[in-house]
């Protein structure tokens, strides 16, 4: 299932010029590609097409980006869709808001095309290795994580994590008790060499400690390095 050919990307864009480039740069490097510049279109084109990945746009008329991916996250059968959003605005709030509202990544304008695909792909990957992974689970207190399944739990209760936020928990349950910096769980989850703000794992982790209030005391900041999971008795 890993080749580029059978994935379904969806772009959202509403500057024809950047949609029609990206478009066919995504098809030249082998995905299928469906296109919406309106984020009332987009939300329909998810239905239909249901795409292995997002790539949207923060400003769009009708419906903005960050309203979009409110949406597609607050659905359940879309709530693990890959997000990569797209943002002219330089500001940090915005893109902090974007993720807090669960993209996965985001990409400045202008952009290069490759480190686009880059992210696309690594995003991809991601899930396959998610998906692709067998019989492991992890257990820490009443939690409990498939990563085969992309499941996590809290004792009976199903929680449902983004991408990322599912990539982190496993790098932070696989490696509990190691103090992991900011960098190393950039490179880990969000699978290159990052080079937007470390801030990103912090809002990251914030969102993690939120859906699963076990985890509040149990993952530490360790003071100018990064995190660690405390191992559970």
């Amino acid at each position: 299932m890993g080749s580029s050919g059978h994935k379904n990307i969806l772009i959202v864009e509403d500057e024809h010029d950047i949609l029609q480039l990206v478009k066919h740069y995504l098809e030249k490097e082998g995905f299928c590609v469906a296109a919406a510049m309106t984020g009332i279109e987009a939300l329909k084109k998810v239905k239909e097409h249901k795409p292995d990945l997002i790539v949207l746009d923060l400003m769009l008329p009708e419906m903005d980006g960050l309203e979009v991916c409110k949406r597609v996250r607050s659905a359940p059968d879309t709530a693990m869709l890959p997000i990569i959003m797209l943002t002219a605005k330089a500001e940090e709030s915005d893109t902090i808001v974007g993720l807090e509202l669960g993209a996965d990544d985001y990409v400045t304008k202008p952009f290069s095309l490759k480190a686009l695909v880059a992210r696309v792909k690594a995003l991809l990957r991601r899930m396959d290795r998610t998906s692709s992974n067998g019989t492991e689970r992890y257990r820490y207190g009443t939690l409990t994580m498939h990563p085969a399944r992309h499941e996590v739990s809290l004792g009976q209760q199903e929680v449902s994590l983004t991408t990322k936020e599912f990539g982190l928990l496993e790098h932070l349950l696989r490696h509990r008790d190691r103090v992991l910096t900011r960098e190393v769980l950039l490179n880990a989850v969000w699978g290159y060499d990052y080079y937007g703000t470390t801030r990103t794992v912090d809002v990251h982790i914030r969102r993690l400690k939120q859906k699963l209030p076990l985890l509040e005391d149990a993952i530490v900041s360790v003071k100018s390095l990064g995190y660690k999971l405390r191992d559970s008795d």
